[in-house]
């Protein structure tokens, strides 16, 4: 795109009685430019063979090495009705006529999208993720509830207990918590986790708790999820690591980052090997101050459509205000989220960190009571 603007105000420039022989040679040379772009742009641009459900796997295995000898990539995706190859690296020098003339080949098309291991194109059936027996993705729903900090024992195992009762198969709680201000309180780090894992031991839930340094990672060895908040969203550093992490991931979308670049940290997670990602609506910042942030709901459809993985979202902290979680979680279920993560503490008045955004477990169990009802409407497996 600057080349295409430079080029047109050489134009212009020519036109205006400038130095003709000047500007046809910034003009030349612009173009020249615009045109590598331009090939080095089809260069990048990956493909995708769609295999036939009778292709024997003798023959995938054959074409797959024909073309890693051409340095490039493949990943191989096997479906219910059909098997995927994902070529990525330069297919320019790909004749796709050749390839659609193979015989096990479907449909051969390029993908232009920057992200390739996230993307449905490469990976038809929706991801679903297991832990422990307790899934998400695919038609069946979890539900993540918990304090935003964990505080004490008796606060956290309580917690847990109620959410547990009202339908919840996921405990949320904060032991490491960024905060905008390093006055506020951050967190019972290591202890923090200590407390969760014993309401974890208590209930037999599965845990979610969110990880801020790899310095850390240590610390998590028997988080079941962890969770990548909105602030380290672009933290590629961590994400290339959490590539080699053989835990699910729980990778929120960032304060103001495009559906775009959310799958593209999540490819930096996939890219290494960790195919487990859960991606996580927790609002966007616009120019309405009236709500903390935007919940986007529309993310919801516009993920499952772009890519396979699994999107639940945050009520919670989208908008910062316990009387909207209702209406917004009930939404999401319609919209056709695969999860729900909601904030919820025995008594929001006296929280050490986001009492306005949590709900008491009444509450949550008045909102679990509708969740349900809407789940079973929508075909989902709570």
């Amino acid at each position: 795109e600057p080349y295409r603007r430079q080029r047109q105000m050489c134009i212009r420039d020519s036109k205006s009685g400038i130095d003709k022989n000047v500007c046809q040679k910034q003009c030349n040379t612009t173009q020249n430019l615009f045109d590598a772009a331009l090939i080095c742009k089809i260069g990048e641009k990956n493909m995708i063979i769609v295999c036939k459900n009778t292709a024997s796997q003798e023959k995938i295995n054959e074409l797959i090495a024909e073309l890693e000898e051409q340095n490039l990539k493949v990943h191989c995706s096997n479906g219910t009705l059909s098997t995927i190859l994902g070529i990525v690296g330069d297919t320019s020098k790909l004749d796709i006529t050749a390839l659609q003339a193979n015989e096990i080949a479907e449909k051969v098309q390029r993908v232009s999208e920057p992200y390739k291991l996230v993307n449905r194109k490469f990976h038809t059936d929706d991801t679903v993720i297991d832990i422990n027996g307790t899934k998400i993705g695919g038609g069946h729903f979890a539900v993540m509830a918990g304090p935003c900090s964990i505080e004490t024992e008796e606060q956290i195992i309580e917690c847990a207990k109620a959410v547990k009762a009202a339908g919840a198969n996921f405990l949320r709680g904060g032991a490491f918590k960024p905060r905008t201000s390093p006055y506020a309180f951050r967190g019972l780090k290591a202890k923090g986790l200590e407390l969760l894992l014993m309401a974890k031991k208590e209930t037999g839930l599965p845990i979610v708790t969110e990880l801020m340094s790899l310095e850390h990672l240590d610390l998590f060895n028997d988080v079941d999820i962890i969770q990548i908040g909105a602030r380290n969203m672009q933290n590629f550093e961590m994400l290339a690591e959490l590539g080699h992490c053989n835990k699910p991931i729980l990778l929120k979308r960032g304060l103001a980052n495009t559906i775009e670049e959310w799958l593209m940290s999540a490819e930096y997670i996939m890219s290494g090997g960790n195919d487990n990602v859960i991606l996580c609506e927790r609002g966007i910042r616009t120019f309405e101050t009236a709500t903390r942030n935007t919940f986007d709901i529309s993310a919801a459809p516009l993920i499952h459509k772009l890519t396979h993985l699994p999107i639940i979202m945050d009520p919670s902290h989208a908008t910062g205000m316990s009387s909207l979680i209702k209406p917004l979680a009930k939404s999401a279920v319609v919209a056709g989220a695969d999860g729900l993560m909601i904030e919820v503490h025995p008594n929001p008045e006296k929280a050490l960190c986001d009492g306005a955004q949590s709900v008491t477990p009444a509450a949550f169990a008045d909102i679990m009571s509708d969740v349900k009802k809407l789940c079973e409407f929508e075909n989902k497996t709570l």
